[in-house]
């Protein structure tokens, strides 16, 4: 044990990051074999290439904008302006009636969800999240000293069980994590699943005598397919807090732009207003970027070309279809869940990397073994390339 790292540490360095790991093993295999013979869908970083009108939008701030505003401080919380704006953009959208004050920026969604729970959690409090869910979360969780309690996977929908989910929620439950449309599975929580979870948590806060907040993930809310629609939560649980992110909507997972949405029907709202500004202060961060603040809000009505993703998430089904996989069809985000035919699916990652150049990240990692994950906001002429070889690797397991 060193005597410098702490124990917290200590697990992590050694827990590490498998997606991470299989990324960097990516760029290994690469190097000696040649990046034609390597078919990379291990990490969810956006392939297609961020609006050209934010790059636009960043030279015109930069430009145009008094340099004590542009790399000065600002209020914890924001820009008035970036809030304000992004206000009305979700009241025009989704027809709420949010303030600026409801808008605090962040430095994108897991600054997000951290602040949140600086701002709820007490050591020994209860956070549910429904596997298979963002491996992170765990993390988060216990930087506060709060404990994960976890709804199991209900395959073939993993659409959250609500006997279950019910079940799970006990006196020391703070909080409620769900990200919709859903990392790592591409599945899209309808309206009647969200009035469902909301009337459960409902009736456990009568029960309790306290609230419980949901923290409602959304890096992927934009990014749905066959008209799909992702309900805005706010409408249909009062305790909700929106934890958002333009780093997959808009390309920009480098820049760290999102924001926390804090509606006025939250219990003491204004208190967790309050709150937020101290929590993004006190976290380290200050405040989000000045620039990308300045930048993202002439932007509000782009969005990265989906369409891209549509054609690769068309050939990838393809490819798993001639390969003999069964997968759950992604209503949303860029990544398929893809059930394993053994049980143990870490000896799945680890035969599909060695003997086919494959790399796709273990379900393990979600708390759902049994399953992996494909990323497919890659190249399309990778998938292309890989698809006979996904049906090979298919073959050697006797799936076609």
């Amino acid at each position: 044990m060193s005597k410098v790292i702490s124990v917290e540490m200590e697990r992590l360095l050694a827990t590490g990051s498998t997606l991470r790991a299989m990324f960097e093993e990516g760029k290994k295999m690469r190097k000696e074999f040649g990046d034609e013979n390597v078919y990379d869908f291990s990490l969810g970083n956006p392939s297609v290439p961020a609006p050209t009108e934010f790059n636009d939008a960043l030279k015109e701030v930069i430009d145009t904008t008094d340099s004590m505003m542009l790399h000065g401080y600002m209020s914890n919380a924001g820009y008035e302006i970036s809030r304000e704006a992004i206000a009305n953009d979700l009241n025009e959208r989704f027809g709420t009636s949010f303030r600026m004050e409801n808008v605090t920026m962040t430095v994108g969604a897991a600054n997000a969800l951290v602040v949140s729970m600086k701002i709820l959690i007490n050591p020994g409090d209860e956070v549910i999240v429904f596997a298979p869910f963002f491996l992170e979360y765990r993390n988060y969780i216990s930087d506060f000293g709060g404990v994960t309690v976890v709804v199991p996977p209900n395959p073939p929908t993993f659409m959250p069980d609500m006997e279950q989910f019910a079940a799970a929620i006990t006196e020391k439950t703070r909080a409620v994590i769900i990200d919709n449309p859903n990392n790592p599975t591409g599945v899209v929580y309808d309206e009647a699943t969200i009035c469902a979870m909301a009337n459960v948590m409902e009736e456990a806060e009568q029960k309790y005598g306290h609230p419980i907040f949901l923290l409602s993930d959304e890096p992927y809310r934009e990014i749905v397919y066959d008209q799909v629609e992702v309900p805005f939560l706010t409408k249909y649980y009062k305790n909700t807090l929106v934890c958002y992110s333009y780093s997959k909507s808009m390309s920009l997972p480098g820049e760290r732009i999102g924001y926390l949405l804090i509606p006025d029907e939250a219990e003491e709202s204004e208190r967790i207003i309050a709150a937020s500004s101290i929590g993004v202060r006190v976290l380290g961060c200050v405040n989000a970027p000045s620039l990308q603040q300045l930048a993202i809000i002439k932007v509000l009505d782009k969005r990265t070309d989906i369409g891209e993703y549509e054609k690769n998430r068309k050939a990838l089904m393809d490819a798993m279809d001639a390969a003999g996989f069964e997968y759950v069809k992604p209503q949303g985000t860029f990544y398929m869940f893809v059930k394993t035919p053994v049980e143990d699916d870490t000896e799945f990652v680890t035969k599909a990397k060695e003997d086919f150049h494959i790399l796709c990240s273990s379900g393990a990692a979600f708390d759902c073994p049994g399953y992996v994950r494909f990323a497919y906001c890659v190249d399309y002429d990778m998938i292309r390339r890989a698809t006979p070889h996904i049906k090979e690797l298919g073959h050697a397991y006797g799936l076609n």
